[in-house]
């Protein structure tokens, strides 16, 4: 059986199992078991610590998971992204005191505190910049008021914690991360990793996109198919009146109510969103 590692806890665990769901995988009910066997699917689901999957993985005892781009990093273990499940996103970042302009060079030589020390350190090496990394495993924030660090590299979200703690962001953005789907480092790809891989791209792709429905005259329909484009083209279906089309079209949902607005004053009636719940592509 395919052994695949699912967080157990924190911000991307229950997003993980809905996800798993969707993509027709056997998912535990019991927060407390640790080990799931889905034998229609040919896998074993276990639940892990993020933070230990991509060692788990890495050292061949697993042959995938689903963790954290910044957790992999961090982990320096023999792993690698295979796909980005477009969930759990954040952004890393270095922050110093209020009152200081500071910039990337002003890291060199100070103390820098982050639960993250191996993805930090391999920015910091990248950069050709040398400090001194204090691991700390939680409230890194509070690290520089009291007198542990310098400067703190976090995950940040809308960065009120850090301006209550008397801290601004600067610099540009260490890692944009998200929950991603990792593999170990060079391994040959199983059928049944495969599969899992197929179907996970298939609700990421579902969740992002949307079915658009419209009717229109066929003396717009070019313009209208610039609007949809779809990902490879639009369908086109005759419609009982002769000089009108019904057009179907894969849009992104963010952009639904643009691109409806815009079919709207080109003419177009009849416009349907429809939800799509799995594909392949």
């Amino acid at each position: 059986m395919l052994r695949v590692a699912v967080p157990n806890k924190g911000s991307l665990a229950q997003v993980a199992i809905a996800t798993l769901k969707e993509a027709g995988y056997r998912q535990r009910t019991d927060d407390r078991d640790l080990i799931i066997s889905d034998p229609d699917n040919g896998v074993e689901f276990y639940y892990l610590r993020p933070r230990d999957i991509a060692v788990y993985v890495g050292s061949g005892e697993l042959e995938a998971g689903i963790t954290g781009r910044d957790l992999l990093i961090d982990s320096g273990a023999f792993a690698s992204e295979i796909l980005p499940l477009d969930f759990g996103k954040s952004t890393f970042r270095f922050a110093g005191p209020m009152d200081k302009n500071l910039n990337i060079s002003d890291i060199s030589g100070k103390r820098v505190a982050t639960a993250y020390p191996g993805l930090v350190e391999q920015h910091l090496s990248e950069l050709n910049i040398s400090a001194k990394i204090v691991r700390l495993d939680g409230a890194v924030e509070s690290s520089v008021r009291l007198g542990v660090a310098d400067l703190v590299a976090d995950v940040v979200s809308t960065g009120n914690t850090l301006r209550q703690a008397g801290l601004k962001i600067f610099g540009e953005p260490i890692l944009h991360s998200e929950a991603v789907v990792i593999s170990r480092t060079n391994s040959q790809v199983r059928p049944e990793l495969e599969v899992l891989i197929r179907r996970l791209q298939g609700v990421v792709t579902a969740r992002r996109y949307v079915l658009l429905d419209y009717d229109v005259q066929k003396q717009h329909l070019d313009q209208a198919c610039l609007i949809t484009p779809g990902l490879e083209s639009p369908t086109i279906s005759a419609l009982q009146k002769p000089d009108w089309v019904a057009v179907r079209a894969m849009v992104l949902r963010e952009e639904t109510n643009n691109v409806m607005d815009q079919l709207w004053a080109l003419g177009a009636r009849g416009i349907l969103v429809t939800d799509i719940h799995a594909c392949r592509l």
